[in-house]
């Protein structure tokens, strides 16, 4: 009887709840109408990104702040896999209701996007806000601009950065690399490493990644294609037999031989292996992106040190080229919705999101006055040598050759250049490498530039 009395008590109390939840409910739709109303007046911007992890928790945290911020506009973003997968769902969706507004395009897809003639470029609306694009570093704006206009907003932009384990070095006695190591200062680095600590520790890796490869043309000043990068005309051949190419290839299989620098390979493997090794003290420097600063930092006891990309001997560096992505504006949308997208852009550009962005992903903060903000001052204070990869970037100026490659086919750039590097690494011929990989490149462009009546 008791157990009958309870509950009957129980479903009472339960029903009073449904009740009273419906009143609240009710009252909060009928107490809000100037909200309700704006939500639904707002016009949507659908948003397509690739982010993950921690950088798509903070993406989502802007969105959302973005949105508050004013009553004009409702972002909607959607996941779209990776960079790969996502160009080919841009291309294949536009002209229809499910083509985004706004979306964040890979930093080799630059050509390839601005050729299907599927965008805006937000030149357009920088020149009708005036808006002071030079708070946002030049070197980041240059890879995604040509002819002199910007053709999409540079957003999670990193560098190429040299690694190194400071309190390894400090263990073993050994003069860190300065912050504009030559090819030299990394040798002897990595050579005393191994030597000191009598083999425990390896000295070095280059990971066989295209990229790398780029950007030790770059900072050595010497074009991968012609028409200086594709930033004076489309490109209609590559040269991977430079002197500065042979040179880099000459040292790295060197020092290969010799023992001091050692190769973990390539792809996501090669990567998850250097930074273990890293982490555990066995590898004592390596070439990444600065995008891995929060992982090689969060929970590390020892101190991290980052230098600039190291460039040949007797030569001033010429700077490197950005790694990322960047923002686009869909042109098969009305203008309003092209507004819209383009004050969402600006939003995730000013100093105080760019701040905050770096701080919660490790991506370059690219407005210049994000550097006076609190975030990213507490950030240097604790982690001096993450002012770095931003010094690197801010301290050159851009020219076609440190400006990224303006050129349709980079993908299949750097599956060939990979496999002469694979072949290079094993102790292959190192003008015999690049000079089949450079053939097999320069018949793509050909039949590329056929395809689409260059």
């Amino acid at each position: 009887m008791q157990k009958a009395r309870n509950s009957r008590w129980w479903v009472l109390v339960g029903s009073l709840l449904v009740v009273l939840a419906a009143i609240i409910a009710g009252w909060s739709l009928t107490s809000h109408p100037t909200a309700q109303a704006q939500a639904g007046s707002r016009t949507k911007i659908v948003f397509w990104h690739e982010m993950t992890g921690p950088a798509q928790q903070k993406l989502m945290s802007l969105v959302q702040s973005f949105n508050r911020s004013q009553t004009k506009y409702q972002v909607i973003p959607e996941f779209e896999g990776n960079y790969n997968e996502a160009v080919q769902k841009i291309i294949n969706t536009h002209g229809t209701d499910a083509s985004p507004a706004v979306f964040q395009s890979m930093d080799i897809s630059t050509s390839q996007i601005h050729h299907t003639g599927y965008t805006t470029p937000v030149q357009k609306f920088i020149d009708q806000d005036h808006y002071d694009v030079n708070k946002i570093a030049a070197g980041a704006r240059a890879f995604y601009s040509n002819q002199g206009k910007q053709l999409s907003m540079p957003f999670n932009t990193s560098q190429p950065v040299l690694y190194y384990n400071a309190t390894l070095l400090k263990k073993y006695k050994i003069t860190p690399p300065p912050v504009d190591p030559s090819y030299s200062d990394v040798t002897r680095v990595a050579t005393q490493l191994m030597e000191r600590s009598h083999k425990k520790v390896q000295g070095m890796t280059v990971e066989i990644y295209g990229w790398l490869f780029e950007q030790f043309l770059a900072n050595a000043g010497e074009s991968l294609a012609n028409q200086q990068d594709g930033h004076t005309g489309t490109p209609t051949a590559v040269n991977f037999t430079g002197p500065a190419a042979v040179k880099t290839m000459q040292w790295i299989q060197t020092n290969l031989k010799k023992g001091c620098f050692v190769n973990y390979g390539a792809g996501t493997n090669a990567e998850n292996n250097e930074t273990a090794s890293f982490l555990s003290e066995r590898l004592g420097m390596f070439l990444q992106s600065s995008a891995d600063i929060g992982q090689l930092t969060l929970g590390n006891k020892d101190q991290l040190g980052i230098t600039y990309y190291p460039h040949p001997d007797g030569q001033k560096r010429n700077g490197v080229a950005i790694g990322g992505a960047s923002l686009w504006i869909s042109n098969d949308k009305s203008q309003a919705v092209q507004r819209g997208g383009w004050d969402f852009i600006k939003y995730l550009m000013t100093p105080k999101s760019q701040a905050e962005w770096q701080v919660a992903t490790g991506y370059l903060a690219l407005n210049t006055d994000s550097q006076k903000q609190p975030a990213l001052q507490a950030l240097y204070q604790k982690l001096p040598a993450t002012r770095v990869p931003g010094e690197q970037l801010r301290s050159v100026k851009p020219n076609n050759t440190n400006s990224g490659i303006f050129l349709q086919g980079l993908i299949q750039e750097r599956n060939l250049t990979q496999t002469a590097m694979e072949q290079i690494y094993a102790g292959g011929n190192i003008e015999k490498a690049l000079m089949t990989a450079q053939k097999s490149m320069n018949g793509y462009i050909q039949n590329n530039n056929r395809a689409n009546g260059y």
